[in-house]
């Protein structure tokens, strides 16, 4: 797959139908409205931008929906070492962190305002100190040499496909060059305490929720682009999708979901 050039704002409007001056977005991204988000077990109190040209400011259903998913099988994920992408306004991260002290890093565009509104929730909702914090492009370098996270999650980042390639080659980069450090080369131990359901997760995986609807051959763009790429992809269902580097050698390493 060619990966493609982007501009951010290009996601959102054509160039030249872009007539706002740079002091009128300046002003739009620093207003705020904060509301009250439930989440299972508990109340966030989340800040969102009123607009924002990278739509970094919105909490969408499908955020709601993964955070179900993630309780109803936490023995899966409790004691992985995270990272999510497009984390937007930091709010799945903190509800992780807040009911299962998961140790998780967002990350979303290389974008200052998104990083400074992440830690103004964390602090809002009690995260001190706020949640490490990665400012990546998709399809740009990594910043981080050498991955070491072993679960990499999402929700809802499928909406602008021009951007399916650039994601691909990120994600390549987080599984396939993945170094575990000692306290998370171990297979998870499952707590039978927690409740909820176990799924066996390889490491490292990228487990990814996708709820808002597009059209079925864009969507299936996305995958057949991982294929391609040669990663592995499996619905483990509820719109719920497993990624992972396709095997190619029996090494042990790896663990087959089921």
């Amino acid at each position: 797959m060619d990966i493609a050039l982007f501009s951010p704002s290009s996601l959102f409007h054509d160039d030249e139908d872009d007539t706002s001056s740079g002091e009128e977005d300046t002003e739009s991204q620093q207003s705020y409205v904060e509301r009250s988000h439930k989440f299972p077990g508990m109340e966030l109190v989340i800040r969102e931008f009123s607009f924002h040209q990278l739509n970094a400011n919105l909490l969408w259903p499908g955020t709601f929906a993964f955070a179900e998913w993630l309780v109803e099988h936490r023995p899966s994920i409790e004691g992985r070492h995270c990272l999510e992408l497009g984390s937007g306004t930091g709010a799945l991260a903190i509800f992780l962190r807040r009911l299962l002290n998961l140790d998780i890093t967002t990350s979303d565009y290389n974008d200052e305002e998104i990083e400074e509104n992440i830690a103004h929730n964390c602090r809002v909702n009690g995260i001190t100190p706020v949640l490490p914090h990665i400012k990546h492009t998709w399809g740009d370098t990594f910043p981080t040499a050498d991955p070491d996270w072993d679960l990499i999650i999402a929700s809802d980042i499928l909406l602008y496909v021009k951007q399916y390639a650039n994601l691909i080659k990120t994600l390549l980069f987080l599984l396939k060059s993945y170094k575990p450090k000692d306290n998370n080369a171990r297979p998870q131990a499952k707590d039978e305490q927690s409740g909820g359901q176990s799924v066996s997760l390889p490491r490292p995986a990228f487990l990814m929720s996708w709820r808002r609807r597009i059209g079925k051959e864009d969507e299936s763009l996305f995958f057949s682009g991982c294929e391609d790429a040669g990663l592995e992809v499996k619905h483990l269902g509820s719109r719920v999708y497993c990624i992972k580097p396709r095997e190619t050698t029996t090494n042990g390493d790896q663990i087959e979901i089921i």
